[in-house]
């Protein structure tokens, strides 16, 4: 069925309309025709934004294991399922076959079940980026257990909320993890986390980097012994399509994490059909995202999507700067990717270093450039596209959240024309709305607002772990009968998307909507400038003005800061307008950034606004050290 992969722009017009003409039909014959189901559902769809309850494939009986990896091995079963690269490059990469998952996959479901894991029970993964923990989500999977990933670098203090807020049992971690020339402790800040975690009864530990670490008498084990004696074949436990799958954290702006439940049905078929559209995924291709498994990006896009459609899917224990900023483009060569997956900070720290680093590498393999995580700016969208891609592999800027499950808002390579800095245009089936402060949609093109989705897709998360209220409110309060993304985006002239940024990093100065992300792409062109981020300050004439945080490159250290400024602030009057200038703009080494990349702002506001006594939780910071920087340099 030519709807599974869509090949040209007027087709995509076409599975469009009839995807949002009837969604239930179209996402039954997605299903239907693409996947193995035990039971067929009874009903496609059920719904209501207002408690919020979303239903996709009710009745319907599944294990998305069967569909990852046993449906393959007839015909794909010597075919590489996960392609293990190691941190370090002298070591051996490891191709791991369909055949060879399901065993590893078995054994390491049977080790739960022999440790007391049953359908239903939380599993915590505290793991870095080694095949273990791509098996041991597929493990939870296949007998039911939710697996909750922790990103291996997060704090004890994150993990122990993480664990604690959804009554884990269990915790599957390593003895530490390499990361570029630094090993890290990872035992050690989970035997932190477990000083205050009851429910924890087991944990189960991988030998990575042979350190000496205390095991804990009738608590801690080592894995490989047990995977040893386990048995090599384990029946998949027959799921809901509506039974809960894993849960994931996303930091909430009111600081407490909220644990995102997706289910399994839905979840299924949305990554797997977007998996095979937005990277236009062929039978022999290989794929590479450069997430970790601990972010959604890793979850959807190196396990379930690439695993549903018997793809090849690069697992990638490294650094893009280890041992050398030629990394990425090493890989690729040696491994003949052919979609490549990585973020913008990823690129625009690449993109300050030598061309040497890329040129020296054959890059002819790939076919599509990804970007994920936050909106690309334009100077880094051209060095991806003229360097990496040579013009020949269209940049794919995808817009998604750990809400959403999947990609929502892409280009699809070869299909829809790309435009810098723009997601173009709504994934098949996907619904979105703009609205205005009152609540009203805004219709028509050249208009800008915040972004909201009208109706249900079936990788939509269902509720927050043990808080639906807080799911309503979050997402479902802000606009009657919409999903609110938080974020704010534009509509052009032929109906392209670009997001703008976090409404709350729309800044209003007198009287004028301004987003950051515009005003940073520009300060960002400037050739002395690494990165920036722009917040808000109260102003008594303007009700708010502009800060600007303003990273360097070593070009720019020497230069005088006063013209640098001032240059800055031309930058800013001839992209958008002398109404988007900087009233204040601080020269810094770092900005305070999440695991996953992401600027915490709030943080740049308190300080801006000279309100920094009280800064919140910064325990999902990567560099807290630059705060105090910050704070005594403000202006």
């Amino acid at each position: 069925m030519s709807n599974y992969h869509i090949k040209h722009l007027e087709e995509y017009f076409q599975v469009y309309r009839k995807s949002v003409r009837n969604p239930e039909s179209f996402w039954e014959e997605i299903a239907e025709e693409h996947f193995v189901w035990r039971k067929k559902w009874d009903k496609v769809l059920e719904w209501d934004f207002s408690k919020p309850e979303i239903k996709w494939f009710e009745g319907a009986k599944l294990n998305i294991t069967e569909n990852c990896i046993d449906r393959h091995l007839p015909t794909r079963g010597d075919k590489t399922a996960i392609l293990f690269e190691p941190n370090d490059p002298t070591e051996e990469a490891q191709h791991i076959t369909y055949r060879q998952l399901h065993e590893r996959v078995s054994k390491m479901a049977n080790v739960l079940k022999n440790h007391g894991i049953k359908k239903g029970d939380r599993v915590c993964i505290y793991l870095p980026m080694i095949p273990e923990l791509a098996v041991a989500l597929l493990a939870c999977a296949r007998i039911g257990a939710i697996h909750s990933v922790v990103f291996a670098g997060f704090s004890s203090n994150a993990l122990s909320s993480r664990i604690n807020d959804s009554d884990c049992k269990m915790v599957l971690t390593s003895d530490g993890s390499y990361r570029g020339p630094k090993t890290i402790d990872l035992k050690g800040i989970v035997d932190r986390a477990l000083d205050d975690c009851p429910s924890v009864e087991n944990v189960l530990v991988v030998k990575r980097i042979d350190s000496d670490i205390e095991m804990k008498e009738g608590r801690d084990k080592w894995l490989q012994p047990l995977l040893d004696e386990a048995y090599s074949d384990c029946v998949a436990e027959i799921m809901d399509a509506e039974d809960p799958l894993f849960i994931l954290y996303t930091s909430g702006s009111t600081g407490t994490p909220k644990g995102m439940v997706h289910t399994t049905g839905g979840y299924m078929v949305y990554t797997a059909y977007t998996f095979k559209n937005v990277f236009q995924y062929r039978e022999d291709d290989v794929f590479w995202c450069t997430a970790d498994i601990g972010w959604i990006t890793g979850h959807s896009y190196i396990v379930y999507g690439p695993l549903a459609n018997g793809a090849t899917t690069v697992m990638f224990e490294g650094v893009p700067n280890y041992p050398d900023y030629g990394r990425f483009w090493e890989v690729v060569e040696k491994h003949k990717v052919n979609q490549f997956y990585t973020a913008p900070t990823a690129i625009r720290a690449l993109a300050k270093q030598s061309l040497d680093f890329v040129e020296e590498h054959d890059l002819s393999s790939l076919k599509v450039l990804g970007s994920v995580g936050e909106p690309i700016n334009e100077e880094a969208w051209h060095w991806y596209d003229t360097n990496v891609g040579k013009h020949n592999s269209p940049v794919v800027d995808t817009w998604w959240q750990t809400e959403t499950g999947g990609i929502m808002i892409t280009p699809i390579p070869y299909v829809t024309p790309t435009a810098p800095t723009y997601a173009t245009l709504p994934f098949i089936g996907i619904q979105p709305a703009l609205m205005d402060e009152e609540g009203k949609e805004i219709k028509g093109n050249q208009v800008d607002g915040r972004l909201c989705i009208k109706f249900p897709w079936p990788g939509m998360a269902r509720t927050i772990w043990a808080n639906h209220d807080r799911y309503r409110d979050t997402y479902f309060k802000a606009y009657e009968g919409m999903y609110f993304s938080g974020d704010g985006a534009l509509r052009d002239a032929v109906g392209y998307y670009r997001i703008t940024g976090r409404v709350d990093d729309v800044v209003i100065v007198s009287g004028h909507n301004l987003g950051t992300a515009p005003i940073e792409d520009a300060i960002n062109e400037h050739p002395a400038v690494a990165e920036s981020a722009i917040v808000g300050f109260p102003h008594d004439v303007k009700g708010n003005a502009l800060y600007g945080y303003v990273i360097l490159k070593e070009t720019g250290e020497s230069r005088d800061r006063d013209n640098l400024r001032k240059e800055i602030n031309q930058q800013i009057t001839e992209h958008i307008g002398p109404i988007a200038k900087l009233d204040k703009i601080q020269f810094v080494s770092g900005l305070p950034k999440t695991r996953s990349a992401k600027i915490m702002r709030r943080i740049l506001r308190k300080i801006a606004s000279n309100d920094a006594a009280d800064l919140g939780d910064t325990s999902t910071l990567v560099n807290p050290e630059v705060i105090d920087e910050i704070k005594e340099n403000a202006l």
